[in-house]
């Protein structure tokens, strides 16, 4: 547990020594709220849907965590180049619970990102149900948990960064944009609902735009059992690959 929680508190600390990272990890979710909500708001409200901005919103926060947690996961590929990595895994413990450390640290990281996007959300129209924020953020843990172990995964794989974005290009975009963030799911050919059931990020979005806007597609006992389930699994996988890692 002492290995855990030091590596979870290293992990904060790179995070928050950086104030560049912090900033700049704020423009793309500001400039999509921006740009899609204030662009495509009067369109989505002449079709009878309401405000744009309170269905976007919840979209645009899973999305600062989603990418914030991949990036979490990805400094593995750094640590490991530079020979980090390599001082930590020697030391007399289980790789495990180094896994678990890093998770927990990115996940962390993550979340507060979330959290920092969901308070400036508000000046900018959004109107959440302040009672159902515990809730929205527990699915934004489930979240952030869930990608940082993606990453992990993936870091645990890849032997430098060469290939990240091919990751990015087929995997961490078309989850975002197939993940009902950006548009109704209701409205939806069929087979791009049926993309959307395997995707746990939709889970996730789900439950946040249910709890905190109103509209709720697949069913909030579903959205956490799927996204809780899809987390679980992946922390075992994630933890796996990375006792496997080479150095």
């Amino acid at each position: 547990m002492n290995t855990i929680y030091i590596l979870w508190l290293r992990q904060l600390k790179r995070y928050f020594r950086s104030k560049a990272r912090i900033i700049g990890s704020i423009g793309q979710p500001l400039l999509f709220l921006v740009a899609l909500g204030f662009g495509f708001g009067p369109i989505f409200s002449e079709a009878g849907q309401g405000n744009y901005i309170d269905f976007l919103a919840p979209g645009i926060i899973a999305m600062s965590i989603l990418f914030t947690a991949v990036f979490s996961g990805i400094e593995i590929i750094w640590d490991r180049q530079f020979g980090f990595l390599k001082e930590t895994l020697v030391a007399p413990v289980s790789r495990f619970e180094i896994m678990i450390g890093r998770t927990l640290g990115g996940a962390t990281v993550a979340l507060f990102q979330g959290l920092l996007i969901f308070f400036i959300t508000i000046p900018f129209g959004f109107h959440p149900i302040l009672s159902a924020i515990p809730v929205a953020f527990l699915f934004m843990i489930l979240i952030a948990l869930f990608f940082t172990a993606l990453g992990t995964a993936i870091a645990s794989v890849l032997k430098d960064m060469q290939g990240f974005q091919l990751i990015m290009n087929f995997i961490i975009m078309p989850t975002f944009f197939l993940s009902g963030a950006l548009f109704p799911v209701a409205t939806l050919p069929a087979f791009l609902k049926t993309v959307l059931r395997f995707n746990p990020l939709a889970y996730g979005i789900d439950g946040i735009r249910g709890v905190l806007e109103g509209g709720i597609y697949f069913g909030l006992s579903m959205d956490f059992f799927v996204l809780g389930s899809a987390t679980l699994l992946l922390l075992v996988i994630g933890g796996y690959l990375f006792s496997k890692i080479q150095i």
